[in-house]
């Protein structure tokens, strides 16, 4: 059995009297692909939210690696590997494509005051480290990005630049990956060119373990090993798709079967 990367215990996130997030335990293996799933206002985006520092829990824990890590900002849990998506993109429009990559890699920078104003060999030695490795990123990726490294966001399509997006989110080597709807504003054959293109990367970084929140039912069949299901903030169903998809609880709550 693969070991657990990532581990949740009665979590729970409150606004005012509202329980967003009710005792929730959850736990993600090495390697897994999972697609969280649920109506809308379910709870998912909340529980990212938890995972990576935005929201502090009301109580319950969050473990990495079997540590404690409930309550860290959201720089320190990027530091301890956990990078993610939005589902309303967040990449700098008004820069580059290489901008923005070097941004989600800022752990492995030091790019200081001393380097850019009195190192300027450093500085010029990190900054074509940095440009050979989002090249190299983009071209595995999706190759035809790797051409528009320096073009700015703006000038992107819809799908190039929710591959960038994922890129910067990949750029730091993480070992858990959150993708929020990455299918949000695309048309189905883009959808599924990004996930073909997630699928590869898979293949590549066999450990890289991974959450997808996703309405698309026919992609989180296609890409999960396993499906968990929330409902007013708690989990009414963990399994493979096949099995949670015919759950009466879950084609209730999520597909309006009575």
């Amino acid at each position: 059995m693969r070991p657990a990367v990532l581990k949740t215990e009665d979590l729970t996130v409150k606004f005012g009297g509202l329980k967003a997030l009710n005792g929730l335990d959850f736990e993600l293996c090495e390697g897994q692909f999972l697609g969280l799933i649920g109506p809308n206002g379910s709870g998912k985006t909340t529980f990212f939210n938890a995972l990576t520092g935005i929201y502090r829990p009301a109580s319950g824990n969050v473990f990495l690696h079997g540590k404690d890590i409930t309550g860290a900002s959201p720089n320190k849990v990027y530091g301890y590997g956990i990078t993610r998506t939005f589902q309303r993109l967040r990449l700098a429009t008004s820069l580059s494509v290489l901008d923005n990559l070097i941004i989600g890699n800022q752990r492995n920078l030091n790019f200081g005051i001393w380097q850019n104003i009195f190192d300027r060999k450093y500085f010029k030695s990190q900054l074509k480290e940095q440009t050979e490795i989002a090249e190299d990123l983009l071209r595995r990726f999706s190759p035809d990005l790797a051409a528009l490294l320096l073009k700015p966001i703006s000038s992107l399509s819809m799908i190039d630049r929710r591959r960038v997006e994922v890129c910067r989110a990949l750029i730091s080597e993480p070992k858990i990956l959150l993708l929020d709807e990455p299918s949000a504003g695309m048309t189905p054959d883009e959808t599924r060119a990004l996930m073909d293109e997630l699928q590869g990367w898979r293949a590549q970084h066999p450990t890289l373990s991974t959450i997808l929140i996703e309405h698309e039912m026919e992609l989180i069949n296609k890409v999960s090993d396993t499906c968990v299901v929330l409902n007013y903030g708690e989990k009414i169903a963990e399994g493979r798709y096949s099995d949670v998809s015919n759950n009466p609880s879950v084609r209730a709550a999520y597909l309006g079967e009575d």
